[in-house]
């Protein structure tokens, strides 16, 4: 296995590796070493099915549960409920309308964010496979938090230290005017806050990143609107081009993210008239990043 170092260098493009066949130790521990190297890694013609993508994301961990199967009822999934549908594609596989109510929630994607923040453990790594992509359009960027956490000036980096934040799914959907109740009485409980702190450090390399997302509602101790305001800063800190790798999509790659150390976000495409079928699979964090409480 090789990794080459893409522009601006913390991701990389992996060759010499079917992931799809069963791995031994040193392969399952040389791909989590480029993880903690890198925090995007590429692999290319890798053909999975949902078995087999499942199958190799448990090398790296405990399966998370999909909010979106989690929150959709049964009849509506298209995928198991460890598989997250990033697609564009009803039950039946035809497109989705304009009006579509997942459609419109889905839109939410194209905003900086880090995966199941909202959950008090959150995500560690997402691996997403790429079965049908459009012409053009659908990008996926990457931000490395570490990188922009290191460019903070000393005293921003002080006033930070230690700070709190509350996230949500339905905060970051309002931001696009989705309405909290178009997930249904039965599913706001799953909307609950849950708080996360502002940095992490990572318990491998000892890194100190921003831990930033659309999903993020206030500060807390802090007024709504001077928090927001603060968050929007940083976020337009964390996502200069300096810090941003843009995946173009070919069939069939398929991406490793750690949500602890970037963010991401999908780019436009014709939604409407072009398929985009990607299936996600998401490894559970292995602990809370701050203690959980009411929400403030």
């Amino acid at each position: 296995m090789n990794i080459a170092p893409l522009t601006p260098g913390f991701a990389g493009d992996v060759t010499g590796i079917d992931l799809t066949k069963k791995l031994s130790a040193s392969q399952v521990a040389a791909i989590e070493a480029g993880m903690d190297a890198y925090a995007v890694l590429i692999f290319h013609d890798q053909h999975f099915d949902d078995d087999t993508q499942l199958a190799f994301s448990r090398n790296f961990g405990e399966l998370e549960i999909s909010s979106g199967g989690e929150m959709s009822k049964p009849e509506d999934r298209r995928l198991k409920l460890e598989m997250a549908d990033i697609s564009n594609l009803d039950r039946d596989g035809a497109l989705r309308g304009a009006d579509d109510r997942v459609r419109l929630s889905a839109l939410g994607n194209r905003l900086w964010h880090s995966d199941a923040s909202f959950r008090a453990v959150p995500a560690k790594y997402s691996l997403l496979s790429a079965r049908i992509v459009p012409k053009s359009g659908g990008n996926t960027e990457f931000a490395d938090m570490r990188a922009a956490y290191d460019a903070l000036d000393d005293a921003t980096k002080l006033q930070i230290e230690g700070l709190v934040t509350e996230h949500s799914n339905a905060y970051s959907r309002e931001l696009i005017g989705f309405p909290k109740e178009n997930y249904g009485d039965r599913n706001q409980d799953k909307l609950r806050p849950v708080r996360q702190s502002l940095v992490r450090t990572h318990p491998v390399t000892g890194r100190k990143s921003l831990y930033l997302s659309a999903h993020i509602g206030t500060i807390v101790g802090w007024p709504v609107p001077e928090a927001r305001a603060f968050i929007r800063d940083l976020t337009e800190h964390a996502t200069q081009p300096c810090f941003v790798h843009a995946h173009v999509w070919r069939p069939r790659d398929l991406v490793i993210w750690d949500n602890r150390t970037t963010m991401h976000r999908a780019r436009r495409y014709n939604d409407l008239g072009e398929i985009r079928d990607m299936h996600r699979s998401t490894i559970r964090g292995d602990a809370m990043t701050a203690p959980q409480q009411e929400a403030a």
